[in-house]
């Protein structure tokens, strides 16, 4: 059995890459530090393949499919990502066309190139790593919020279209809230309210991805945010992230 995680070197990827390791599989691990990653390998119970690259470029989105399409792979982790907080007309404006093909472009293109094996196969998994900020407009970290939701939609509709087609892969999406890795650094923001420990996550989300949820949010607070947000109007939630945003900003 074999895996593929992307963003492998840190936080949650790093921690479901260490869980799958305990489930048997094989991981290749992709991230842009061979050092990180070096580092995680000597961690793992079964030796795994090492993949250094930057998921910024379609061409090198495409050529590590084309490095692994041998390998049959059985799962599929999206979720090399990173966010930016600010105004919108205030924040770097290459820094967000990078994020928009790392947390889009990246997922989307991996998603329909092994999703097409999978078919084939009529069996396989593919958790694409969105957030809880895909459930809402994000003033303050509009484009990071953007690219979640677009995560979001993508793995719901691609879901469907397998039940539909009475397809035996299972697509699933975790939107977790905060957690504690590196990403509150890169985005420059201090989380507002005590973040989930990576590990739990990453348990919490294969187990549920293994056993056919396409929907996965760990926490009950997010949980209870998430049901409660249907019964507020999208400008009050606009309002009520701005705030929470604004006090993360550093």
């Amino acid at each position: 059995m074999k895996a593929l995680v992307t963003g492998a070197s840190s936080g949650i990827g790093l921690e479901i890459a260490k869980y799958l390791d305990t489930l048997g599989y094989e991981v290749i691990l992709v991230a842009r530090s061979k050092e990180k990653l070096e580092a995680v390998a000597k961690t793992l119970k079964h030796k795994p393949k090492i993949i250094v690259m930057d998921l910024q470029q379609v061409e090198d989105i495409k050529s590590l499919y084309v490095l692994v399409k041998n390998d049959d792979i059985d799962i599929l982790v999206n979720n090399a990502g990173f966010g930016l907080c600010g105004n919108f007309t205030e924040t770097d404006l290459s820094k967000e066309l990078n994020m928009i093909d790392v947390n889009i472009k990246a997922v989307h293109i991996l998603t329909k190139l092994f999703l097409k094996d999978m078919k084939r196969k009529n069996k396989g998994y593919i958790l694409n790593v969105a957030s809880s900020a895909a459930f809402q407009s994000g003033p303050l970290m509009a484009t990071y919020y953007s690219t979640k939701s677009y995560v979001y939609r993508l793995t719901e509709a691609i879901n469907y279209e397998l039940k539909k087609e009475k397809i035996n892969v299972q697509v699933s999406c975790l939107c977790p809230g905060p957690v504690d890795t590196n990403f509150n650094n890169i985005a420059e923001v201090r989380f507002s309210v005590k973040p989930l420990k990576a590990d739990y996550v990453a348990k919490y989300a294969i187990d549920k991805m293994l056993k056919g949820k396409l929907l996965i949010i760990p926490g009950f607070k997010i949980k209870c945010a998430k049901f409660l947000g249907r019964f507020v109007s999208d400008k009050t939630l606009m309002k009520i992230t701005y705030r929470i945003q604004k006090k993360k900003l550093k």
